[in-house]
């Protein structure tokens, strides 16, 4: 009892502070938002969240690096599940994208994002002495090809993009060739260029043709990415008060408790209240790549890394098309919007950030 105690009293406390401050910014908004139901579930999640990460702060994070059949096992679990949903998911505005238990729903791509993260740190650490070889590339660009257009298809184009730029933020760090990249990004426009022809759906096309032409059709596809802007200008240096924004209280804002909850909170906390926000994910992803500098080898460093990378992707594209910096793509604000995988597996890769930094001190 002792050593757990002691194990516990040595975890990264600020982190786990910032953690829930930001948890308990997107509780309140919910709660503000009259979304009864919704406050309750998010707030289960996050004391399963809680627990979980404990949990896996005692799991040693080198099972994952020495043993790269769990790791297979993890990964063909992941894509058994993305491939499922076309079969056993419920469609929900044309899109299968979580299997829903009645009072629970789970989406296996948040599992996937984890499983990718060990994966690539594990792939990256092996062989950087050799990111030299194209070949190395092209591999791990499988590994993440196949879950990416899986979830592309159901269509989940968010999640997708989300995966792809885990897989080049960490080809970044592990020291790819200027020329390589260069190839990617050429190999990249030309894929984008052709699935604009033949795979992109009309509403993709449509949200993408908003973004660039912001003027055209203000009452059907740019309804939402104006609604944001508006709400967002209006919070003003305090904001509304929780639950007492216009756009929000009105339902002009839509999905104010995922996608646009970024929106909301502008709207109810003004300037004061974002900034409060934006320093809260700023201290979280300093604090994690600052183990990522201490950690004891290269998996441990990818993995620190591939997480801040997804928490810093996730964020940045979820505020900027709330700001209409961006096109609307489905990404939810790590943390603060509702959804009780996302939620779960976010505790439970802290869990294993938590447990590199304590292999330190032991």
């Amino acid at each position: 009892m002792t050593k757990i105690l002691k194990h516990i009293a040595n975890m990264d406390w600020v982190m786990v502070f910032i953690t829930l401050a930001l948890t308990v910014f997107g509780l309140i908004s919910i709660h503000g938002g009259t979304q009864e139901g919704t406050f309750y579930r998010q707030t289960v999640f996050l004391v399963i969240g809680l627990v979980i990460m404990t949990v896996f702060s005692f799991f040693d994070w080198r099972n994952f690096k020495e043993n790269p059949y769990l790791l297979l096992a993890l990964y063909f679990t992941g894509i058994a599940m993305l491939l499922g949903l076309f079969v056993f998911a419920p469609s929900v505005k044309g899109v299968r994208r979580w299997y829903d238990f009645g009072i629970v729903s789970f989406d296996p791509v948040e599992y996937m994002k984890v499983v990718l993260i060990i994966l690539l740190a594990k792939y990256f650490s092996d062989r950087h002495v050799e990111m030299y070889r194209f070949s190395h590339i092209i591999f791990s660009g499988i590994y993440v090809a196949i879950p990416s257009l899986i979830t592309f298809f159901q269509p989940d184009l968010g999640s997708a993009l989300i995966l792809v730029s885990l897989w080049l933020g960490v080809l970044l760090l592990s020291g790819i060739k200027t020329k390589h990249l260069i190839v990617l990004i050429i190999i990249g426009a030309i894929l984008f260029s052709l699935s604009w022809s033949f795979v992109l759906k009309d509403y993709q096309k449509a949200r993408l043709t908003g973004f660039l032409k912001p003027r055209i059709d203000p009452q059907g596809i740019n309804w939402n990415p104006d609604q944001a802007k508006i709400a967002i200008g209006s919070g003003g240096l305090f904001g509304y008060g929780i639950g007492e924004g216009p756009q929000t209280r009105l339902g002009f804002l839509p999905e104010t408790e995922t996608d646009f909850i970024f929106s909301a909170i502008a709207e109810e906390t003004g300037f004061v209240g974002v900034t409060v926000l934006l320093s809260l994910f700023i201290l979280l992803i300093w604090r994690i790549l600052k183990i990522a500098l201490i950690a004891p080898d290269n998996f441990s460093r990818l993995y620190c890394s591939g997480f801040a990378i997804i928490l810093l992707v996730q964020t940045f594209v979820n505020i900027a098309m709330n700001q209409g910096l961006l096109p609307i793509v489905g990404i939810p604000l790590p943390l603060v919007s509702h959804g009780g995988s996302s939620l779960v597996f976010t505790f439970l890769s802290l869990g294993i950030v938590q447990s590199i930094r304590l292999s330190g001190k032991s």
